[in-house]
This record gives structure tokens, sequence and C-alpha cells, in this order.
């Protein structure tokens, strides 16, 4: 995981909450000297299901240390509840897809071919079964929304670890994109810009030596869209 990298050289214009692909958004920002506060607060597998906990005016992180990076935030920004922030919420919880479409987890689900059955990714039983396994995600971009917040969440690099399914990323990816839009969250979708005719993450946009991350160019392509939303 990244340690968080947030700026204060001015008041800041969004508040980033993430797994390790905040990252990227986090040093851009502050190679562009743009003031933000956050950055990662763990690794993407922790914000799926059960990882915070809502009161009325504002969450509780379940792990100890992204409930103190979370707090040092707020402190920060000069409020001490989430839904005192008067900044954008950006944030990248949920959408590991790779994590998601790691291939043990479906193999209950496969014909002995190594297939699944016709429209099974497109279909209610996939689609019911992402949205169990991000849930609590769900549940925190539904919750922040509540409290008034501006919310946005950036889709991930589109690279697929050996580990994962590319059918089942992308599938698993779409339906979380869905239900976030039908919550009212302002999506980021660099797709269209740093993908191949493949689908995958150009190696330009591509940390050098891992599997699964964007680099800082792929970073401040999303601080561009971000500013160019009036962040």
């Amino acid at each position: 995981m990244t340690t968080p990298s947030s700026t204060t050289t001015a008041p800041a214009r969004f508040l980033l909450l993430g797994d390790s692909h905040a990252g990227p958004i986090g040093r851009a920002a502050k190679a562009a000297r743009i003031p933000f506060q956050g950055g990662p607060i763990g690794a993407g597998r922790e914000f799926t299901d059960d990882f915070f906990e809502p009161r009325e005016h504002d969450v509780v992180f379940r792990k100890t240390e992204a409930e103190q990076y979370y707090r040092g935030f707020l402190t920060d920004l000069d409020v001490d509840v989430l839904g005192r922030l008067t900044v954008p919420l950006v944030s990248t919880f949920g959408l590991s897809a790779h994590f998601v479409a790691t291939r043990e987890n479906w193999r209950l689900y496969r014909h002995r071919d190594g297939g699944f059955a016709p429209g099974f990714l497109s279909g209610p039983l996939f689609d019911a079964v992402v949205r169990a396994t991000v849930r609590d995600a769900l549940a925190f971009y539904r919750h922040a929304l509540g409290l008034g917040l501006r919310v946005l969440a950036v889709l991930p690099p589109q690279r697929v670890p050996e580990q994962s399914d590319p059918a089942v990323f992308t599938a698993a990816q779409e339906t979380v994109r869905s239900a976030l839009d039908a919550l009212g969250v302002e999506l980021v979708d660099l797709r269209a810009r740093t993908t191949g005719p493949d689908g995958l993450q150009r190696p330009e946009f591509c940390e050098t030596d891992d599997a699964i991350h964007g680099n800082l160019a792929f970073g401040r392509l999303i601080l561009a869209d971000l500013l160019a939303r009036g962040l």
C-alpha cells in the first residue's frame, strides 16, 4: 500500500479515500501542487465487506490503521466528522475488480470444461454475487451521499493479474459501475483514453514491475479529469 500523501499548502480541493489505486492520484496532485487531503488507507480487498460502521454524521473504519489515517485527514481539513466536509470526496473503494475476479472465487459457477453458462456474466446471479461481494463499499458510497457530499469514484487501471479472470474482471467492474451510477456517484472512467484495442491498460499508463497498478501518468489523467469537473 502506498503511504497517504496529503498536501496542505492551500485549502484542500478534495478528500481522497481509497486503496492503493488512490496512490497515483495523490502523487499526481502532489507533483502538480494541487492541494488535497487523503490517500490510500488500506488494500483493495479490505474495502468490500464489513470495513466501516456508519454514524449519524460520520463513519468509523474498523481497522485501526485506516481509522487513524482517516481521523488525521479530517483534522487537517478542520472538520470533526465526514458530514461537515465542504469539499468533494474522491474514492476508489470497492473498485478493485481484479480481487472480485479471482479465478478461485468463480470455480463453483463454471462448467466442467471451465467455461460459464451462456449469459452468466450478464445475468442476475452474477450481478447479485458481485454486489454482495462489494456490499459494504456500496453502503459507504450511499452513506456519504446521504450526508450531502459530492462523491466521485475512480475506475481502476484495466490490468488483470494472472490469478484473475479477464472476462469476470470486465463484467464485475460493469456491475459495480452500474450500481454506483444508480446511487448518484460521479464516475471517473478513463478507459477510452487509457486502453488498447484489447480493452486493457496501455503500457504507458502502467506501473512498471507491477501487475495491477497505474503509474503517475495515469494519475495525471485522473487528476486532470477531476479538475475539469471543478474540483
